[in-house]
């Protein structure tokens, strides 16, 4: 289930990917001013993402999420083998699906970025409808929403190891699979979000931030 996964000792998993990216993910989240508040991270994995982020941008509040119940433990490990355990808060369990997100008051009044790592493409695309509709409930005008992944652009894959990743994913789950850009963003379109940037990254990956805005 958990291919390409270690578990480390105390619960901790390590995600290969995780030190792949996170230096190329925290350095685009730098150029976004973090004067405080609160993130939300939605399927936060294994954790490592989420106190990296934590130790690299303390002024902020960072709060993972996940709902599988292995993932949470290991998360919680992280932050305990960090030395986090007074600054950060613990993982809370999120279903994207199930909404409305329950989510502590703290990170919910100082909330102003949601961002999702390597989410989409291992969900249904229902998935991505509800992250957008619930994004775009507790964020506010000028808010971010952050995704990183591989995306097809055109409807067409980027890479042909792309191509081949998304094959494999939809031989696990016919459900899965790297999702258009194009229809990322009209999503997001439908629940009052713009596309700010789109940045490509390593790995043939994409980092897309969308900014909330007035209907």
């Amino acid at each position: 289930m958990y291919k390409g996964t270690f578990l480390i000792k105390d619960n901790r998993l390590f995600f290969p990917a995780t030190n792949r990216n996170r230096k190329c993910i925290g350095d685009l989240l730098s150029t976004i001013p973090l004067k405080g508040g609160s993130i939300l991270e939605i399927g936060s994995g294994s954790g490592e993402h989420a106190v990296v982020f934590q130790k690299r941008f303390p002024e902020i509040l960072w709060q993972s999420s996940d709902p599988l119940l292995i993932h949470r433990n290991s998360i919680a490990a992280w932050i305990d083998y960090e030395g986090l355990n007074f600054k950060m808060p613990q993982p809370i369990d999120i279903n994207v699906e199930n909404i409305p997100w329950i989510i502590p008051s703290k990170v919910k009044e100082s909330l102003h970025i949601i961002i999702s790592i390597n989410m989409i493409h291992i969900a249904c695309w229902n998935c991505t409808k509800s992250l957008f509709r619930e994004s775009s409930k507790l964020l506010k005008n000028g808010q971010f929403l952050i995704l990183y992944g591989p995306f097809k652009i055109g409807n067409k894959h980027t890479s042909q190891s792309n191509n081949l990743f998304d094959k494999s994913l939809k031989m696990q789950n016919k459900l899965w699979g790297i999702r258009n850009l194009e229809e990322v963003s009209n999503e997001a379109i439908k629940n009052s979000f713009v596309q700010e940037k789109l940045c490509q990254m390593p790995a043939n990956n994409f980092s897309v931030i969308y900014r909330k805005v007035s209907k």
